[in-house]
């Protein structure tokens, strides 16, 4: 089986073709923070390129589906299921605490995992994941105080894995293992644990005119 993984929740827009019997073929990765819309494409692009494989050849669609960045994770999921569709192959979604775990757990096996990312706002974005990678504390959005206690009651055994997003072969490597179980997936839709934090600017509303 060979996938098109593509991750557009943080400041990155990854992209890789990655083949369930021959491991990664090629990716392409900018370091953008913003503008991923405009990028994405031309991402995708180089990574087929570096990989030698046409859009026909991909038999699945990996995407990000956060937490992270709002706009980020609304391309990337809009991109793959427009890819899915024209291509008639499966998208598959998978988040970003998922893979953050999956990574550190493939460096350091036996041990459970708590995955954490920074939201911001004084919160972070936590989910709790088994030995073998079982979810056992679902995605969710925690005061700072409140992840620390969360953290602590998982137990001297667990490991952290921080950061904002994970290596992009990581994604393909889950959706492989997904799609082994579920060939026929459920569309992939972003991940939110909170509110956008985009709020109207009020100072730039112009006062209402009273009548005279």
């Amino acid at each position: 089986m060979r996938l098109l993984a593509i991750d557009t929740a943080a400041n990155l827009c990854a992209a890789c073709v990655f083949d369930t019997d021959a491991g990664e073929l090629g990716r392409a990765v900018l370091d953008l923070g913003k503008g991923h819309a405009e990028h994405l494409i031309g991402v995708i692009d180089d990574a087929l390129k570096a990989a030698g494989t046409a859009y026909d050849d991909l038999d699945a669609i990996a995407v990000s589906v956060g937490p992270g960045s709002f706009t980020g994770v609304r391309v990337g999921v809009a991109t793959a299921r427009g890819l899915a569709l024209a291509l008639k192959v499966p998208a598959v979604g998978v988040s970003t605490l998922e893979a953050l775990a999956y990574e550190r757990r493939d460096a350091e096996p036996g041990h459970p995992v708590v995955a954490r990312i920074e939201a911001g706002r004084g919160q972070a974005y936590l989910a709790g994941f088994s030995a073998n990678g079982e979810p056992i504390a679902e995605p969710t959005a925690l005061s700072l105080a409140s992840a620390e206690d969360f953290i602590r009651a998982a137990g001297p055994d667990v490991l952290i894995a921080s950061g904002t997003t994970a290596e992009i072969a990581i994604y393909a490597r889950l959706a492989a293992q997904k799609l082994a179980t579920d060939p026929r997936p459920k569309k992939p839709a972003p991940l939110y644990l909170r509110d956008a934090d985009a709020k109207p600017q009020d100072a730039f509303a112009l006062p209402r005119k009273t009548s005279p």
